[in-house]
């Protein structure tokens, strides 16, 4: 084994009396499918928390969009790009603390403490929202919350990476434990957490339209206030309740049995053939952070995820351009969550067939595509009906992102130091499209909003292009690994990277 320039690990096959040894401990081949079962059911039981504090995380972030047809923008005196810009403030914060914050993380490794007291944090300030008057109030505080924020996705993606690996089942090949396995655990996962983003817009929509329809002056305060007071202190009750909820990593979770933790770290051994620890990690604790910063396929895909976030742009201001069809306050918050719902499905379906085949560009591209197809119907139409639809096409699209990031999950993962920051690096680059990306929606574009759907159809095709440049060097790197392997004289297929 050996760690290149790059940080990519180059694996030798595992020691056949290793596997042999762990299976007769546990009581057999068959007695560890079981423990591994019952490991990965109690592990996706707490998991799912993570699901419901993503969902809120998202809720709190883009809150201000719906709070902006129910008089945010009249009662702060907003004026020309102001709401845009807070918007993208957010982000200045969010890239700003993303970096550190996992390198913290993987230094504490306790994130049933580290993340919800972030949560905590980013509830109140939500809340605080509502009692602004002016906008450097509001700019401040979406400054903020973006900062507190920054923790959490980088953070939860790097915690299911420290305890799901990429196979699921095994076989026994004649008298030897060889493992055949299938890269499938952490894409799943993965997708079933970033619905929760997908939902936010959705949920959101459903509370808001309840709220800002319902609460208008309640106690002397405007409905859009009543928005941020309600939804910063669910977030609060639910982080409070996820302390108890979020577990740690393998080696700091006190729930496991003895024979649980020792299976969940030789289960992160196997994935990889190598340790998670203490064979991987080389240097002091800014090695992580050189690896990482000095890969060029970091900085490469990173940019490619930036190009979809700006054609993602589209999601925050989706009570906008709902709004555009010409309904009322009410109905035009309500018709912002069956197409978010839809993309949850579609993201589910396409990840897991995407996990089963063990391919992720093509199924990402094909997710870009069809939002392209949606892009270019809003373009040429006026048709009430065909500008909704085309908002479903366009929704979907998230899909394709949380590909992506299943697909950085799998090209960079070892040393566990580099993974952290490669996982905050991509995000914090990816966040400045999001911040260009919020002023891609001026009102004076609108309300056909063309040059903004131009530019995102264009960032989108950018996004598809350099992703098969991607695949290509990765394709270039599975051969090398091939030919080393035949130069060696070894039979067993180690690590490949995910095409």
């Amino acid at each position: 084994m050996s760690i290149g320039q790059s940080g990519a690990v180059s694996l030798s096959p595992f020691k056949e009396h290793e596997k042999l040894d762990l299976n007769v401990e546990l009581g057999g081949l068959e007695a560890r499918k079981k423990l591994e079962r019952r490991l990965l059911r109690k592990l996706d039981l707490r998991m799912s928390i993570l699901v419901v504090m993503y969902i809120l995380n998202y809720i709190d972030r883009n809150n201000v969009s719906a709070a902006r047809l129910r008089g945010l923008t009249t009662d702060l005196h907003l004026e020309g790009q102001q709401f845009a810009t807070l918007l993208s403030i957010l982000l200045v914060g969010y890239i700003i603390m993303q970096i550190p914050s996992n390198m913290f993380l993987n230094y504490i490794g306790k994130p049933s403490l580290y993340l919800p007291a972030f949560m905590v944090v980013w509830g109140i300030i939500s809340a605080l929202t509502g009692i602004t008057t002016n906008f450097t109030g509001v700019l401040l505080t979406r400054f903020s919350l973006g900062f507190v924020e920054a923790a959490f996705f980088p953070g939860v993606v790097f915690l299911i990476s420290k305890w799901f690996v990429d196979y699921r089942y095994y076989q026994q090949m004649a008298s030897n434990f060889i493992y055949r396995y299938k890269r499938t655990e952490i894409g799943l996962r993965l997708a079933i957490l970033s619905c929760g983003s997908i939902l936010s817009s959705a949920f959101g929509a459903l509370i808001a339209s309840g709220i800002l329809g319902g609460m208008n002056d309640d106690l002397g305060h405007a409905s859009w206030r009543w928005l941020f007071y309600i939804e910063g202190a669910l977030t609060v009750f639910v982080a409070i309740c996820a302390v108890f909820i979020v577990p740690d990593f393998p080696l700091t979770t006190r729930w496991l049995s003895d024979d649980e933790r020792r299976l969940a770290l030789k289960r992160m051994e196997e994935d990889a053939g190598v340790g998670d620890e203490t064979e991987t990690e080389q240097g002091g604790r800014g090695h992580g952070l050189y690896l990482a910063v000095t890969d060029w396929k970091v900085w490469w895909i990173a940019l490619a995820t930036a190009g979809q976030m700006v054609s993602l742009s589209f999601t925050i201001y989706f009570p906008t351009l709902s709004a555009t069809l010409g309904y009322n306050p009410t109905v035009t918050l309500l018709l912002v969550a069956p197409p978010f719902v839809i993309a949850a499905i579609v993201t589910l379906a396409l990840s897991m067939h995407s996990d089963k085949t063990q391919e992720r560009f093509y199924h990402m591209s094909a997710s870009y595509i069809v939002g392209i197809i949606g892009f270019i119907i809003a373009l040429c139409t006026t048709n009430t009906v065909a500008r909704y639809l085309s908002l479903f096409l366009m929704a979907q699209s998230n899909a394709g992102l949380m590909l992506l990031l299943a697909w950085i999950s799998n090209t960079f993962p070892r040393p566990p130091s580099k993974r952290a920051v490669c996982f905050s690096l991509i995000n914090v680059v990816a966040q400045l499209g999001g911040i260009a990306g919020s002023y891609v929606w001026p009102s004076n574009w609108g309300p056909t909003y063309r040059y903004s759907y131009g530019i995102c159809l264009a960032a989108s095709s950018t996004s598809i292009i350099m992703s098969w440049v991607f695949r290509q060097h990765l394709k270039t790197l599975n051969r090398k690994l091939e030919q080393e392997e035949q130069e060696r004289g070894i039979k067993e297929q180690g690590f490949r990277y995910v095409l």
